[in-house]
């Protein structure tokens, strides 16, 4: 059954499919209606759950063996399939139509992947999927459907703009849906909730920066020195508030912090929206950093933020510049 993914909270609500097959090039819509359907099985008990990712040579026969094995506690389960590139093969065609002939029970297949091929959506094995379960493919947003997701993610923040900003935001992200929330993020970081002017979202999302700070947030996880220097001399000169890069900063801490304590990852990436484009810098940066530095960097942040809100004495650029240093790995002193 094909859904548009405007009704899938809907059929949600309504009960569960065997099988889920989200497919597109937006990752911020596919990861987020992944895990509005991983959110309606956990309430219906779906407690267990294995996870995949087709890279290189992967064994399809694993999904077969997930579907035919039983939990010693007899959860419900999902098996979460990742297809980054978007190409099953022929093995995979042929594990997954046998898969749909006959789903077992207690069992949720989930596969989220990339822009499936026009050859693939005609395919014997993507057509058994359509019968067996869901189907949910993901276009980009432009026009009306791009300014009504924009206003709608706005209200989730509790932020109300005129139809203009709101405009000013669709052309600086340019469809790019991960661009849009992290501008909201810095919307709110700035303002909190509540009516913003066109002014006021022209100051923050005006593409007049040579340096973005997610750019910094890039070269920090990289431990690229000479570049995070270049960049933030460059942000604070363009004027960036100080209070969005430490928000970049604290960010980027928090989910390292999650990952280098975690036994499962991949649960730490999906938490925080980090995609398959970015995990080898996040990975990067785990492999570079100890724990020790991480919470030192922490202790800076906090320091950082008395700085910004006036409440303690020092410069919060150069604070901000210590916690970048410190992140590649640079002993310095505070």
């Amino acid at each position: 059954m094909r859904l548009k993914l405007t009704q899938l909270d809907g059929s949600l609500k309504r009960g569960l499919a065997p099988v889920y097959l989200i497919t597109g090039d937006e990752p911020l819509q596919i990861g987020e209606a992944a895990d509005s359907i991983r959110l309606a099985a956990k309430n219906r008990s779906y407690l267990n759950r294995e996870v995949f990712t087709v890279e290189g040579n992967f064994n399809w026969n694993q999904i077969s063996q997930a579907a035919d094995s039983l939990s010693i506690f007899a959860d419900k389960k999902i098996i979460d399939l990742r297809v980054p590139s978007g190409k099953f093969g022929k093995d995979g065609a042929k594990v997954l139509s046998e898969y749909c002939k006959q789903p077992p029970e207690d069992t949720i297949l989930l596969i989220s992947s990339a822009k499936l091929t026009s050859a693939s959506t005609k395919s014997r094995w993507f057509q058994t999927i359509d019968k067996a379960g869901v189907v949910i493919q993901v276009w980009p947003l432009a026009g009306q459907e791009l300014i009504a997701w924009l206003r709608q993610r706005l209200l989730k923040r509790g932020l109300q703009l005129e139809i203009e900003a709101v405009k000013i935001l669709a052309s600086r992200i340019e469809g790019n849906l991960l661009a849009a929330a992290q501008e909201i993020e810095k919307l709110y970081v700035l303002y909190g909730t509540g009516r913003l002017s066109t002014q006021q979202v022209q100051e923050v999302v005006a593409d007049s920066s040579r340096f973005d700070v997610f750019n910094l947030s890039d070269a920090l996880l990289g431990g690229r020195v000479n570049r995070i220097i270049k960049i933030l001399q460059g942000l604070q000169a363009e004027g960036i508030a100080a209070p969005i890069v430490l928000w970049v900063l604290s960010k980027d801490l928090r989910c390292l912090l999650e990952l280098k304590t975690a036994s499962n990852k991949e649960q730490v990436f999906r938490k925080h929206q980090i995609w398959d484009k970015r995990k080898h810098l996040m990975n990067n940066a785990l492999s570079r950093l100890n724990l020790t530095e991480l919470q030192q960097a922490v202790i800076l942040s906090a320091k950082a933020d008395r700085q910004i809100k006036g409440q303690q004495t020092g410069d919060s650029w150069e604070t901000l510049l210590q916690i970048c240093l410190l992140m590649t790995s640079i002993k310095v002193f505070s």
